[in-house]
């Protein structure tokens, strides 16, 4: 029997995360770790874009990041959002909203990243080369599935407190 590949309303949802050797991505609802470097390719990457996340990711942030359109997942039906954030309750409502964006990314949380994993067609990992305490995990990347297009990696600096790797994934 053969298996059918699911339609993509968008063909280039792109996954963007940090994690750390052993796949931790947050503890708390707080980033972990600080390497100005990631937050520059972060910043890079999803400028002119629709950034998708969950509730409590969007929470973690002081305010909306300029120059980027925020879609927010929710299951809370009376959930306020600051005017220009577009406010969905399921991912397929966030792909649907970020359809005339030719690459929007999901962000985050970890609930988020499970459900994007099996319809993304890109990963931009940022690999740190560290293990930490964590409440929050990304799944592991199927390297039957995926296929590692770029590399490369940077020795920790002043700005940056550890190794870390830049990886791109695309779906074989």
């Amino acid at each position: 029997m053969r298996t059918q590949k699911k339609t993509r309303i968008i063909p280039n949802l792109t996954i963007i995360v940090a994690t750390a050797e052993n796949d931790a991505i947050g503890n708390n609802n707080q980033l972990i770790w600080h390497l100005s470097d990631d937050l520059k390719h972060f910043k890079t990457l999803t400028s002119g874009h629709h950034i998708i996340m969950g509730r409590k990711t969007f929470e973690s942030f002081p305010k909306p990041l300029p120059n980027r359109t925020h879609v927010v997942i929710t299951k809370q039906l009376d959930y306020q959002v600051p005017e220009g954030v577009i406010l969905v309750h399921s991912l397929e409502d966030a792909i649907v909203a970020a359809k005339k964006d030719n690459q929007p990314f999901i962000i985050g949380g970890g609930e988020i990243y499970k459900q994007a994993l099996p319809i993304a067609d890109r990963i931009e990992l940022t690999r740190v080369h560290e293990s930490f305490k964590a409440d929050t995990f990304f799944p592991k990347i199927d390297t039957s599935i995926w296929k590692e297009t770029a590399h490369s990696f940077h020795k920790k600096d002043t700005q940056n407190s550890f190794d870390y790797s830049f990886i791109t994934y695309v779906r074989k």
